[in-house]
C-alpha cells in the first residue's frame, strides 16, 4: 500500500549489501527486488524525506533498467510530489525520471470522497472544557468497565507510555508526536490496542514540522493497520498544518483523518479487530 515497505526492503538490503558492493550498493539492492518481483504496485504514493527521495530515484533507476514495471497512484502529479520540501533541488531529477519512464494519467477528480463519508463524533475540536468533557465520555465508554491501566511499550531503545483499557489506547500529541518517534513506534503500538484517542493536537505552525510529519506517519500506520481513532484537536483537520515544510502533503492526512472519523471506516475496522 505505501512506498515506505518498499524504502524498509530497500534499506535492509542495503545494510547486507553495503561492505561488498562497493560505490554502487543500491545495484545488489535492486537485482534481488527484481528477482522477487517483475510488477511493482503502490496506492498513494508519496514522498516527505529528502534522504528517502534520493534513495528511491537510485532504486527506481536501477529496477527501471532491469524491467520491472511500476503501476501507482497519488494524490499529487509527479511534479508536485515533495513540492516546498527541504533540498527538494535534489529530488528533482527523480521527477524527470517518473515522466521519462512512466505513463502519466491524471483522473481529473475533483471531488474528495473521503468527505462524502458519513461522519460521527469520532473528532472533537477545539481544544476546550466541553471537548474535554466529551472526550473523557467516550473514553469511559471505551473502557467498558475496566480499569485504566498504564503500559510501556519498548521499541529500538525508546519507550512509549499510554493509558489501556478494553482494547483502547489513550496518549497524548507530545508523547506520540514531539519526541524521537518513527513508524517502528507506530507499527508496535497498533500491535497492542484496537482504538486509539489521541489528545490534545495543536495547530501546528513552521516551527513544528517535525511534529506535523510525524503525526502523518502516524496516521498513516493507524490507517493502514485498520486501527480506529478518536482525536481531540484545537481545529479541523484542514487547519491542523497549513504553512510549514510538507503542509501542502499534509493535505493528505487531513483527507485521510476525515475518512478515519467516517461511521464507515469506522465499521469497517471494528470487523477487522
Amino acid at each position: 500500500h505505501d512506498w515506505r515497505k518498499l524504502d524498509k526492503v530497500a534499506r535492509r538490503r542495503h545494510r547486507d549489501y553495503v561492505r561488498g558492493a562497493g560505490d554502487n550498493p543500491v545495484a545488489p539492492v535492486a537485482k534481488g527486488i527484481a528477482r522477487d518481483a517483475s510488477l511493482l504496485c503502490f496506492d498513494e504514493f508519496h514522498v516527505s524525506d529528502i534522504a528517502d527521495a534520493m534513495l528511491l530515484s537510485r532504486l527506481f533507476s536501477a529496477l527501471f533498467d532491469r524491467g520491472v514495471v511500476m503501476v501507482a497512484t497519488s494524490n499529487r502529479a509527479p511534479q508536485d510530489l515533495y513540492k516546498d520540501g527541504l533540498n527538494r533541488e535534489l529530488f528533482v531529477p527523480f521527477i524527470d525520471l517518473l515522466g521519462r519512464r512512466l505513463d502519466i494519467v491524471s483522473l481529473n477528480g475533483e471531488r474528495d470522497h473521503r468527505r462524502r463519508a458519513g461522519q460521527t463524533q469520532l473528532y472533537y475540536t477545539p481544544l476546550d472544557q466541553q471537548t474535554q468533557a466529551a472526550l473523557e465520555t467516550h473514553w469511559q465508554k471505551m473502557c467498558a468497565g475496566q480499569k485504566p491501566e498504564h503500559k510501556t511499550l519498548s521499541v529500538q531503545g525508546r519507550t512509549l507510555d499510554l493509558l489501556c483499557a478494553g482494547g483502547t489506547g489513550r496518549a497524548d500529541f507530545a508523547t506520540l508526536c514531539q519526541t524521537a518517534r518513527g513508524a517502528a513506534d507506530y507499527l508496535e503500538l497498533t500491535r497492542h490496542v484496537s482504538t486509539l484517542i489521541v489528545e490534545n493536537v495543536p495547530v501546528m505552525g513552521p516551527d513544528m514540522a517535525g511534529a506535523a510529519k510525524r503525526f502523518a506517519t502516524l496516521i498513516d500506520t493507524l490507517y493502514e493497520a485498520g486501527t480506529r481513532l478518536i482525536i481531540s484537536a484545537q481545529a479541523g483537520p484542514d487547519g491542523l498544518y497549513p504553512q510549514g515544510v510538507g503542509s501542502f502533503e499534509f493535505a493528505r492526512t487531513a483527507s485521510r483523518l476525515l475518512e478515519m472519523c467516517s461511521q464507515a471506516y469506522w465499521n469497517r475496522a471494528r470487523e477487522k479487530a
